[in-house]
């Protein structure tokens, strides 16, 4: 525990340093020259200055917003909001230009970020990595990076970025899987054992490929025998012997 918190003082002065940095004054001369205030932008982005970023994609998106560079500070600003976590705005962002770019030559990479940002808001580093189990929490948003994912590459089935979207989608099933089993074992506390053998069937039936599917044929089992239905109880555990022989729930 010590550890976690020493990590998490360190990682506290680290988003420090990053989210924030020295007001920067920007000249007229660099505010009247659309590729200037860009290049400003693009070096704040890069050195990690990502607030000050973000203020200066906003001054030129007011200043031109029909300019050469539009579209592409568009495309900055939604990885800018995600950089610094602000999900509403991150969305807002990529909606937007999906809906007014519906053509746009980089939609794979907005579609790829709308599914990363959903991704990251079903998440919660802090409580993760001092070890809170959050698997019971609300699992919508990572439903919805799922279907972004999905999205991606059924419409860019050859984007780059879809081999990374690929596995992300199979982390995703893991964590969709653990928020049913999460709930199959409340059940199973409040003896409510077809409740629970459903949950377990559905995991099953929807994230077959993921380590989760072991406990919950053992639920299924567990629940079934409970229930007095020994022909189900006795497939779920044949299923549990064939795919996991060594499996501790045996």
């Amino acid at each position: 525990m010590k550890l976690r918190i020493s990590l998490l003082l360190a990682l506290s002065v680290m988003l420090s340093a990053c989210s924030s940095s020295p007001d920067e004054e920007i000249s007229d001369a660099v505010l009247n020259d659309a590729e200037a205030l860009y290049e400003r932008a693009q070096r704040n982005i890069a050195s990690g200055n990502f607030n000050t970023a973000q203020e200066i994609l906003q001054q030129h998106a007011t200043r031109y917003p029909f300019g050469p560079f539009a579209h592409q500070v568009q495309m900055d600003r939604i990885y800018v909001y995600y950089k610094i976590g602000d999900i509403e705005q991150a969305l807002a962002e990529i909606d937007r230009f999906m809906q007014l770019n519906p053509n746009h030559p980089n939609l794979d990479y907005v579609m790829y970020m709308r599914g990363l940002v959903n991704h990251r808001a079903d998440s919660n580093f802090v409580q993760e990595i001092v070890g809170i189990d959050r698997t019971d929490r609300d699992p919508s948003k990572a439903e919805e990076a799922f279907n972004d994912f999905a999205s991606l590459i059924r419409r860019f089935p050859d984007s780059k970025y879809t081999a990374d979207a690929q596995q992300r989608m199979v982390a995703i099933k893991s964590r969709l899987a653990q928020y049913e089993l999460a709930v199959a074992e409340y059940y199973i506390k409040r003896e409510a054992w077809l409740a629970a053998a459903n949950r377990g069937r559905y995991i099953i039936e929807n994230y077959a490929d993921v380590p989760e599917t072991e406990q919950a044929l053992a639920i299924m089992a567990q629940a079934y025998d409970r229930l007095g239905l020994n022909e189900l109880r006795d497939d779920a555990l044949a299923t549990l012997q064939t795919n996991f022989p060594n499996s501790d729930y045996l």
